[in-house]
């Protein structure tokens, strides 16, 4: 039994994400392969054999896999399938993206946002925005499995001495094809990697007082800034700042909620967080039912006040 890590990578370095898939793949018992799809990729490959607990790297560079285009990946994917009884990826945007085309071509039910492996074919992922907890069991001879990173510990990103393969990496599959990328930088780490995220609400009333208050905190703090749906839709933050069920799902060191009352939307994108600290005028605000250390306060007096301190 062997499972294969579908890596997520930028062809030079691996991304943390697949640290915290690799420990559900160990979960599941066996051995672990990564697979690192991409173009020039061999850096990415050296990062992944240094990964405890893999036993081996399958290289396969391709143009066609430049661009991490859904349809070249999972024919990688599936030219290798057979060999393993378990495949997994992160439950990012790329990772959903590919599981379901592996899944649907391999006419097996895929098996989403797993935060616990309790036996090799039986796992735990939440339904209901995190309120439930379904136990599933798959009797599929492979299983496609998209893993909840916030839900398993990091592997060990050095210490480790895979064996490097290379694979023939496929050809364009011609469906689709890569127009452009419009990337947002920022100095800010980015939210599902940051220690702490500092996230606003509705009750900030605008995009100015949004940045004006939120921001101080965040530069104090070499923070993450987040946002709750309510705050993106009215257009106070953008899209990619949103944290939710619907947005990212988080679970850093610190989590300071600023006027965030914690819909059911909210909480189940950032419920995992290790210390949340909410700031609410609102005694009765669903977000101190979660909170480590609660705030009853009018947030345009105390986050300042939180600044000055810090």
């Amino acid at each position: 039994m062997t499972a294969l890590v579908i890596a997520e990578h930028d062809h030079a370095t691996v991304k943390p994400a697949t640290l915290n898939t690799v420990t559900a793949a160990l979960a599941c018992g066996g051995d672990v392969h990564v697979l690192v799809a991409g173009a020039n990729a061999a850096e990415a490959g050296k990062a992944a054999a240094q990964i405890v607990g893999v036993a081996k790297v399958i290289v396969a560079d391709s143009p066609s896999l430049a661009e991490n285009l859904a349809e070249n990946v999972a024919a990688q994917v599936l030219a290798i399938a057979g060999n393993y009884s378990h495949i997994l990826f992160p439950s990012t945007a790329n990772g959903k993206n590919v599981a379901p085309r592996v899944a649907a071509k391999l006419d097996v039910a895929q098996i989403s946002d797993i935060t616990r492996v309790d036996s090799p074919d039986t796992f735990e992922r939440p339904i209901y925005a995190g309120n439930a907890i379904a136990t599933v069991q798959s009797t599929d001879a492979t299983k496609v499995i998209t893993v909840r990173t916030t839900g398993f510990d990091a592997a060990a990103s050095t210490g480790g001495s895979a064996a490097v393969e290379t694979a023939e990496g496929v050809a364009d599959s011609g469906k689709s094809s890569f127009v452009g990328r419009e990337v947002t930088k920022s100095d800010r780490p980015e939210l599902t990697a940051a220690k702490i995220i500092v996230s606003g609400g509705r009750a900030l009333g605008s995009a100015e007082k949004f940045t004006e208050v939120m921001t101080p905190l965040a530069d104090k703090l070499n923070a993450g800034l987040g946002a709750s749906r309510a705050a993106v839709d009215a257009g106070y933050a953008p899209n990619d700042w949103q944290v939710g069920q619907t947005g990212k799902i988080v679970a850093p060191q610190l989590y300071i909620a600023c006027g965030i009352s914690g819909a059911i939307q909210h909480l189940a994108g950032m419920k995992d967080s290790k210390v949340i600290v909410a700031i609410n005028k609102d005694e009765e605000a669903p977000i101190f039912s979660v909170a480590d250390y609660g705030l009853v306060a009018d947030l345009f007096t105390a986050v300042p006040e939180l600044v000055k301190a810090l």
